[in-house]
Formats: C-alpha cells, structure tokens, sequence
C-alpha cells in the first residue's frame, strides 16, 4: 500500500475520532484528543486494512516553545510510532494532555504491551501520568528525584547535587552549588581552516 493510499484509508477507518490525519514528508500523523486515543490505537491495530501490530516507540514531547517561538496549544503531547510489518507502513499518533500543569493520558499498554517502558520513560522525564498504567514510577532518575529533567523548564544544573562526604562515609545531597551561566558557542574561523 502507497503512503497516499494509507493517508486515505486511514481517514475514512478513523473518521471524526481524529483532530486530523496529515500527510507530510511522506509520513501519516493522526492527532487526537485524550478520549479517543485508546480507540484510535486499537483500530489501528486491529483494523483488517491497517494492522498495526507494533509500537516501536512512544515518547513525551514538550511544546512550551517551538522553533524559538512561544507555542500556542497544548504544552505536552505523547507521540507513539507504529508498525504494520504486514503492511510494510509506519504511522505516528499524537495524543495532547489537556491539563498544563497536570499532564494526563491513557496507557496503552493492555493495547500494546511493548508501551510499558516507554511510558515509565515519559512520565519520568516529562512528568506525563498515563492512567491505568500497571507500574508508573521512574525508571531514569532516581527514587528522590526532584522534576522532570526534560520539561523545556526545567534548570540546566538541575536543583540538587550530590557528593560523597569522606566524614560520614555516604552520599550527601544538597542544593547546586553551580552558578548559573550563560553559554555562547565560540566559533574560530581560521584562513586555512578545513582545507
């Protein structure tokens, strides 16, 4: 099936359950909102003429800005790629949390089991809670952790440190001693400089 025959069948299988269906680069996005996710996965899974059997990745992304401009709409979204291998097709689905500050969507892991980790990973370093999901909790950062270091927001040096005091023979965590920075690329232009 041709990428533009994908793009067509998938509007007419998902109807208005989706936002929008696009075709660009070559590539099919359907975007949808937090309520029909869970049914747009599963027909994508098990629609007879789509069969996307696979998600090969999820991931949380943060919009607060967007090609150094202000984004206006939902800050967080959760992108997931699937895989018809019948097919030979890929198709990327984005879900937009509705709350800003609380950030929510559904687990799709009792659709596609392989979702579980990366959902651990999203919600973990974006703060993304997925309802349902069997054992949200970090899997990057540690136990005491505090934020989520891929939030656009969040402090380059982050908000604690830690060190191991000689004295009292454990890890000490304190706040970042660091003072901030500002970091500008030099740039060396030599006469002869690559040739």
């Amino acid at each position: 099936m041709h990428v533009n025959d994908l793009y067509q069948v998938v509007q007419n299988v998902l109807g208005n359950k989706a936002d929008k269906v696009v075709l660009a680069l070559q590539e099919v996005t359907v975007e949808c909102r937090p309520e029909h996710y869970l049914e747009i996965m599963t027909t994508l899974r098990d629609h007879a003429d789509l069969g996307f059997e696979s998600l090969v990745d999820l991931c949380g992304v943060d919009y607060s800005t967007y090609k150094n401009e202000p984004w206006e709409g939902k800050r967080f979204a959760v992108v997931s790629q699937l895989l018809s291998v019948r097919n030979n097709q890929r198709i990327r689905v984005r879900v937009w949390a509705q709350d800003d500050a609380f950030p929510v969507v559904d687990s799709v892991t009792e659709i596609y089991n392989s979702a579980d980790w990366y959902e651990r990973e999203a919600f973990d370093l974006y703060g993304i809670m997925f309802n349902n999901h069997p054992d949200l909790r970090r899997i990057l950062t540690d136990y005491g952790f505090v934020g989520h270091p891929f939030r656009k927001d969040f402090p380059i040096s982050g908000y604690v440190e830690m060190r191991y005091d000689e004295t009292e023979k454990r890890v000490i965590y304190q706040p970042v001693t660091i003072e901030p920075r500002e970091i500008t690329p030099r740039i060396v232009r030599e006469e002869n400089y690559g040739g």
